[in-house]
């Protein structure tokens, strides 16, 4: 077991007892006591809270152990120092660890460097007062063994309850650079207001308006002033998911010849519509700044939940065309993006909403203090990315995970109509049709029926299946393209095996915000497309805590300096967590690896091609097509099978010393097909027995994490490997069709059998390759999980000295 703490700020000691002071842990008692144990006995009474008379602390304490042979209570009373030893046996007690499990009662300290816990670092072998000060607040600062601080242990079990009143000019309390929950959650207002658009998605002469739903502490009722978590969910307010997955596209189909053509980038970039005129504003009637709609559960974000007992707002918004509120779905349009911003101009006071839709009575957030950040995974994240890049004022940061930044490079990649990982046949028509939540109310479903299914009509032949090609419809999706305007700080979250929102969606984010003006963090992990804020070996919630305290409440906590640039999860040893300057550096030096005959070597070999077909026998085709996770076993098994033929796979030589990729591996082949049209598939491949992490995270306690007191938990989960070896690990892929070799949006000739040079980056990644395993290359066609699934007779040839695979080695 390690932990990772990497938001926890080490104080001096005058800070420490300013701060202890602040949260009543340092008090007139504690300020005379006259050495080491007396402050020790004090501060632990204060962390006992269940317990109301001396008698019943001292029960509570005998079940500790101070020495292998004395309890605490005992201990205590002999008045003996506090030692270090003493001081930490006890701390792991506190913090959950067990006995003979987590450690040795001998040798408390060692634990303590293994589990990597923060010791305080004393001088005196006999603590001091001002020692176990130190120490007693690194303690409330240490994560426990369910992944939280001690502090929020304490909390949950009802230790700020009597903060609750403080008056407002006190709050919200800061302790070691992070906010603190001093807010009842048992007293939060729901409310919902409907913000006004400045977009007409469904042309009914009216702007759009849009439900949203608010909760925040009651104490914004008596003048209190905060920020706002906004999460935009298209997913918010219900899904249409038999509808969705009737309109899900067969992928068994044919790869079509396409017609060269000249098409330059000007010519399909996406340029506004000035011919819109948009219908005037809803004149208002009456203003007030008491809601008159309320609503029950929320489907809420357990980050959000956090942050409510701490003096933030959680505000959520589905958007245009969904359940309640105006418009029609368009699947990450230019409109989405508008109306995504629109809630936060209202938050910063610079946009309308009204109480209900019909009576035109305004109200403001006149509880917000105009500092806003976005938070939520995939969609979620991907609204937040595109409102960062209006440049929108008020929107100060965004913690954006896993999030498409272009949905080219979600639906589709070089020129080839790619799935996102697990959903063959999902395209933007069937995700606006999923998230069209005003099927849910069948009234008005009646009503905006005609008009949706002519948008999306206009959706689907914008999305064109038929090519596969970026175009306008691509373009305007594109959300890289405006990140000049882009003033929010930000930090990105990323799986670096997400095979739905695909690596380079946040690799070219990263890269493109280089050289912006801006604080930018990222963080990425080993695993899929998932959330990340409830993992035992890392201290995620405390990171955004610090970067939040100081984002939105201005906090002078060192947030930007403290947390990692760059933050990684390591692939081999579990709970390892490693901070970095970069990733994915276009500098990195590349090896190269020429392809041979089933090998990639250092330097050309003897000229000459091999040859692979895509066509496979019908009986093995229906198989694999119904069974994609046999298929891909068996594409990347180094033995003879059914894909035998159908592929070439060539291997390094055993590592000498361990290897870690970090970024774009780019591949170049020297190819040709026997027809006018065909695509290409890569699969770099991590060749040697061992025991890799789980796909998914385990759940370790499915509500082990509490998020306040008497409030909400979330799942307490980690990535742990797996008791058995495989042969085998997937590291990153790509795709191409070998009509798009210079552009996605050109269409270049290919003719039969003629041998033609292609590039292609695969998706990036950072992964540690441990000695003695091989690095395989797997080059095919037909991706049975991703591309199209034709089964046509195309034989591939490869010139094995004129290709090669550059390997970026850290």
């Amino acid at each position: 077991m390690k932990n990772n703490q990497f938001a926890r700020l080490n104080v001096d000691l005058e800070t420490a007892i300013d701060e202890l002071q602040q949260i009543r842990f340092y008090d007139e008692p504690i300020a005379k006591a006259t050495n080491g144990v007396f402050t020790y006995r004090l501060l632990l009474r204060k962390a006992f809270l269940s317990v109301k008379t001396g008698a019943g602390f001292d029960e509570k304490l005998a079940n500790y152990l101070a020495t292998p042979t004395l309890d605490l209570s005992n201990w205590l009373d002999q008045e003996k120092p506090v030692t270090a030893t003493v001081f930490y046996r006890v701390a792991l007690q506190l913090l959950g660890f067990s006995v003979d499990v987590d450690f040795d009662l001998t040798d408390p300290l060692t634990a303590m460097r293994t589990i990597q816990l923060p010791l305080h670092q004393s001088k005196q072998v006999t603590w001091t007062k001002a020692d176990v000060l130190a120490a007693w607040y690194l303690l409330l600062t240490t994560h426990t063994k369910t992944g939280q601080t001690y502090l929020d242990h304490l909390a949950t079990n009802g230790y700020f309850t009597n903060f609750y009143t403080l008056p407002t000019d006190q709050k919200p309390l800061f302790f070691n650079g992070k906010a603190q929950p001093v807010f009842d959650t048992a007293t939060l207002i729901r409310e919902v207001v409907y913000v006004e658009s400045s977009v007409d998605s469904d042309h009914d002469g009216q702007l759009d308006l849009l439900k949203t739903e608010i909760i925040r502490p009651a104490d914004t009722n008596t003048g209190l002033k905060i920020p706002v978590l906004y999460t935009a969910s298209p997913y918010n307010q219900g899904t249409n998911d038999e509808a969705g997955e009737s309109m899900t596209h067969n992928v068994n189909v044919a790869l079509t010849a396409k017609t060269p053509d000249q098409t330059r980038y000007e010519d399909i970039a996406y340029q506004p519509d000035q011919a819109d005129t948009l219908p005037q504003p809803r004149a208002v009637n009456t203003e007030t700044t008491i809601a008159a709609e309320t609503f029950g559960r929320e489907a809420s974000y357990t980050l959000n939940d956090y942050f409510l007992a701490r003096g933030f707002a959680a505000v959520y918004a589905a958007g245009i065309g969904t359940l309640d509120s105006d418009g029609v779905q368009t699947c990450g349009s230019v409109e989405q993006t508008q109306a995504t911003v629109a809630i936060i101009e209202w938050l910063n006071g610079s946009r309308k909403a009204f109480t209900n839709r019909t009576d035109q009575v305004a109200i403001t957030a006149w509880w917000c203090n105009g500092s806003i950040a976005m938070t939520g995974r995939s969609y979620l994240g991907t609204l937040a990315t595109a409102a960062a890049t209006t440049g929108v004022d008020g929107l100060k940061t965004i913690i954006s995970e896993a999030a498409i930044s272009s949905w080219y490079d979600y639906y589709r990649e070089n020129g080839l109509v790619v799935a996102p990982g697990g959903f063959p046949g999902e395209d933007a028509d069937v995700l606006a049709v999923e998230t069209f939540s005003r099927m849910l109310a069948p009234a008005d479903y009646r009503r905006i029926k005609p008009i949706f299914d002519a948008e999306l009509a206009t959706l689907q032949a914008g999305m064109d299946r038929e090519s596969g090609n970026y175009n306008r419809f691509w373009d305007e999706r594109n959300y890289r393209k405006n990140l000049s305007q882009i003033k929010a700080d930000i930090i990105m979250v990323h799986g670096l095996n997400d095979w739905n929102v695909k690596p380079h969606n946040v690799e070219r984010l990263w890269a493109g915000l280089r050289g912006l003006p801006i604080t930018k963090k990222i963080i990425l992990h080993q695993g899929q497309h998932i959330y990340i804020n409830a993992f035992r070996s890392l201290d995620y919630t405390d990171m955004m805590n610090l970067w939040l305290s100081h984002e939105l409440y201005g906090l002078d906590n060192g947030a930007t300096t403290v947390l990692p640039d760059v933050l990684i999860q390591d692939n081999l040893t579990p709970e390892t967590w490693t901070s970095y300057q970069d990733w994915a550096e276009p500098s990195v030096s590349k090896q190269r690896y020429f392809f041979a005959n089933d090998a990639l070597v250092d330097a050309p070999a003897t000229h000459s091609a091999q040859s692979f077909n895509d066509h496979l026998p019908e009986a093995v085709f229906n198989q694999y097509r119904d069974h994609n996770e046999q298929w891909q076993q068996d594409l990347l098994t180094d033995s003879k099978n059914n894909l035998a033929d159908a592929r070439l796979l060539m291997k390094t030589s055993q590592f000498a010393k361990d290897r870690t990729i970090d970024g774009n591996v780019a591949v170049h082949v020297s190819v040709a097909v026997n027809q006018p049209l065909g695509l290409l598939s890569f699969q770099l491949v991590d060749y040697g027995q061992s025991k890799r992490f789980n796909v998914s995270p385990t759940t370790l306690n499915a509500h082990g994490l509490d998020l306040g007191y008497r409030w909400r938990e979330d799942a307490l989960r980690e990535f742990t490997l797996a008791n058995h070896t495989t042969p085998f690990k997937m590291i990153t892929k790509g795709h191409i069709n070998l009509q798009n070799r210079q552009h996605p949006w050109q269409n270049d000739e290919l003719k039969p059998n003629q041998f033609y040079d292609v590039d292609i980056s695969l998706q990036p990644t950072f992964y540690h390759l441990p000695v003695g395993h091989q690095l395989g290359l797997v080059v095919y066609a037909t991706d049975f999980g991703m591309t199209v699934r034709g089964n046509q007779d195309l034989r591939y040839s490869i010139v094995l000295d004129q290709s090669f695979v550059d390997i970026p080695f850290k």
